[in-house]
């Protein structure tokens, strides 16, 4: 991480449904978790016009969990761009508990794509200057 790619920080819920037999968040949460915070990021530094025009679908997920999250527990996610190169891009999300307890760590491969082509397209300056590159 570096000072241009400042992590964004995403507020989590914890739904009813989210509570596995072991009484923590399930795994499989955690990834609609990374996805929520890559959106939410993405929405934040892109404008509308963009968000028609160009979209983003994930390649690969690695979740690597720490500790558990429980009901009650206050979540957040920060996320921020790392390694851009051709049409893919590394996005990075860290979850945590309150206060600042690690709960899993997670790395995503994004490609972009021509949102009505559908067809894979070259990260250009524009976008990489949006995702702080």
């Amino acid at each position: 991480m570096t000072p241009e790619n400042k992590p964004y920080k995403h507020l989590l819920d914890i739904r009813s449904g989210d509570i596995d037999f072991l009484g923590h968040v399930n795994n499989v949460v955690y990834l609609r978790w990374v996805n929520e915070a890559a959106e939410a990021h993405w929405n934040w530094l892109s404008t509308p016009e963009e968000r028609k025009s160009i979209a983003w679908v994930v390649l690969r997920h690695e979740i690597d969990y720490r500790h558990p999250a429980k009901p009650g527990d206050t979540v957040y996610a920060q996320t921020w761009v790392g390694e851009t190169e051709g049409v893919r891009s590394i996005r990075h999300v860290q979850i945590f508990r309150e206060p600042a307890i690690l709960l899993a760590e997670a790395k995503t491969t994004w490609a972009l794509l021509d949102a009505a082509t559908q067809r894979p397209k070259r990260i250009g300056p524009d976008v990489m200057v949006l995702l702080g590159r």
